[in-house]
């Protein structure tokens, strides 16, 4: 079976600002198969976005490559332009014309093309983004949501190698988020696009990317699948920026570990050679059970439509949270029954 082929590879890249003291990125590495979209997901101030310019070629690399489709863009001293790297960017804001309308805005891309082929390229790209019925109006007339299609027909008319988005949904309310999230994936994919998504929005990163790196103090520290980042975090800070959880204090047992909620079976190679350790508890892992014998008392509820997400504290006062379905609607002080059903024990050396 063939490799797939890579549209985007980082190799060992640092990015520093003049005048600085860190580097806003150290020593970063990935490469992004044809055809996937990824995010690069963290914190303000992580690097995130410094990266995402460096790819786009808005910034020169202190040391480090980056290749696209397997040309080399940028090492130091040798930045190619951002309009000769076949590389699309939507910005933030848009950054629509706003003198131009929806199909002029598409088709700036394209200048240079043949006219029969411009005009073909925007009608394909005005159907695929559902806007074939605007093609006439000017931005100001369009809402949040299609201004934001518009630049990313046009971002996609040229065909590049590999489309950047910066945040591209920050200015979107939540519910016009979430639909749009899934219907740029959909679109990316129908274009078979390689792409990079930067938000701070662990949800969007999960309805939208194949793969996520997780960025922190200007370091890649995982890269994976949204499972395996839930599931199979490979250091405490990406455990605790990925989903909710809690670290409850464990020891070592003859089975494994133990803590206050059971016994779990674990290689001792697994277990923090010395020292203190936590285990991860995510809200999933703790089931409502009205027969166990094991009780935790109500501190805190939201409200979720088809579920609650209850905040519990235990007998020793540490707490941790479950997922209960909404027609177990208990009080604030009320001692419910809780089992722990947790299929993927991590543990990580107490901070």
């Amino acid at each position: 079976m063939d490799t797939p082929s890579l549209a985007l590879e980082i190799d060992r890249l640092t990015i520093g600002y003049a005048g600085a003291g860190e580097p806003a990125v150290k020593d970063i590495g990935f490469a992004l198969k044809a055809g996937t979209i990824a995010c690069l997901l963290g914190p303000s101030g992580c690097g995130k976005t410094t990266l995402l310019r460096a790819i786009a070629g808005f910034l020169p690399p202190s040391s480090g490559e980056i290749r696209i489709a397997g040309r080399c863009v940028s090492k130091p001293g040798e930045v190619l332009n951002p309009e000769k790297r076949q590389v699309g960017v939507v910005f933030q804001d848009y950054a629509l014309f706003p003198h131009l309308t929806v199909q002029d805005n598409i088709a700036f891309g394209l200048h240079g093309e043949p006219a029969a082929h411009r005009k073909a390229r925007c009608s394909d790209l005005l159907e695929l983004v559902g806007l074939q019925s605007l093609a006439r109006r000017y931005p100001h007339e369009l809402s949040g949501g299609q201004q934001q299609r518009v630049a990313l027909a046009r971002a996609l008319a040229p065909r590049p190698a590999l489309m950047l988005l910066d945040e591209p949904f920050s200015n979107l309310d939540v519910e016009l988020k979430e639909r749009l999230t899934l219907e740029v994936r959909d679109i990316l994919k129908a274009e078979r696009m390689s792409a990079i998504l930067v938000t701070h929005d662990q949800h969007e990163a999960f309805s939208m990317a194949d793969e996520i790196g997780v960025m922190d103090q200007g370091r890649l520290q995982q890269w994976g699948s949204s499972y395996a980042l839930y599931h199979q975090p490979n250091s405490r800070m990406v455990a605790d920026f990925i989903g909710q959880g809690v670290f409850l204090p464990a020891r070592r047992s003859a089975q494994g570990i133990a803590f206050e909620l059971g016994e779990l079976p674990l290689q001792q190679s697994q277990v923090p050679c010395d020292g203190e350790f936590d285990v991860l508890v995510r809200p999933d892992d703790i089931i409502h059970d009205d027969a166990s014998p094991l009780q935790a008392r109500v501190v805190r509820k939201a409200f979720r439509g088809a579920d609650f997400l209850y905040t519990l504290a235990l007998d020793s006062g540490d707490q941790v949270m479950a997922l209960v379905p909404s027609h177990h609607n208990h009080t604030i002080g009320e001692p419910i029954g809780i089992r722990l059903e947790l299929d993927h024990v991590m543990v990580f050396a107490r901070q």
